[in-house]
């Protein structure tokens, strides 16, 4: 059976701060959880003290095996090397209760993107992104210099910022607003909200027939 919570993170990063917002995010009776763009498999592990199987697919070769080694220890998880936009064989569309995807689709196209993790839910599923955006406008400025003094007093509580090596980097292309308004277009209904440290959260509830 899984356990009530995943393990804590070995490291932190931005990313791994909202970790804690994707496993709140968990529905009621979520069976199977698919995570896109895995890495080295943590919020998968993570994940899997919650739900009973969960997935992680990355394109990956060498994080996918990072993520497997890691992993020995977590029975109801399992890794996919793929790109998830085409792998069907590999997934299983229409098949998850969550899809997940975390400083993802901004190397993605984003519209593509989120109706491919749309389609990998079953009915009734639940998706929830955290990404990345770029700053535009004055306001977009200070908001973001706003979460300078955040991000600095928790990487010295967490004992600095870190991560797998080999993770892609890569800049936004979408501003904030630019996201926001594509969201309600993809994935009407979706809930967005800016967080202090440069991520925003997309959640959006997949329609029952």
């Amino acid at each position: 059976m899984p356990r009530p919570d995943g393990p804590s993170a070995p490291y932190w990063n931005h990313n791994v701060h909202y970790h804690r917002l994707v496993l709140d995010a968990v529905p009621d009776g979520c069976g199977r959880a698919l995570d896109v763009g895995c890495g080295d498999g943590l919020l998968v592990r993570r994940l899997a003290g919650r739900i009973g199987e969960v997935t992680g697919v990355d394109r990956s070769t060498a994080m996918v095996r990072l993520a497997r080694e890691r992993s020995t220890q977590v029975p109801n998880a399992a890794f996919v090397e793929a790109d998830f936009m085409t792998a069907d064989d590999a997934l299983a569309p229409g098949g998850y209760d969550l899809v997940t995807a975390v400083a993802v689709v901004h190397h993605l196209d984003f519209v593509a993107a989120t109706h491919r993790m749309a389609d990998l839910l079953a009915p009734g599923g639940r998706l929830v992104v955290i990404g990345l955006a770029g700053n535009r406008t004055p306001l977009d400025r200070l908001v973001s210099g706003a979460g300078v003094p955040a991000a600095r007093m928790l990487a010295r509580r967490h004992g600095g910022k870190s991560g797998p090596p080999g993770m892609p980097v890569l800049d936004p292309g979408m501003t904030w607003r630019q996201v926001r308004r594509a969201a309600r277009g993809a994935l009407p209904g979706s809930r967005y909200r800016r967080h202090l440290l440069w991520r925003y959260s997309l959640v959006w509830d997949k329609p029952r027939p």
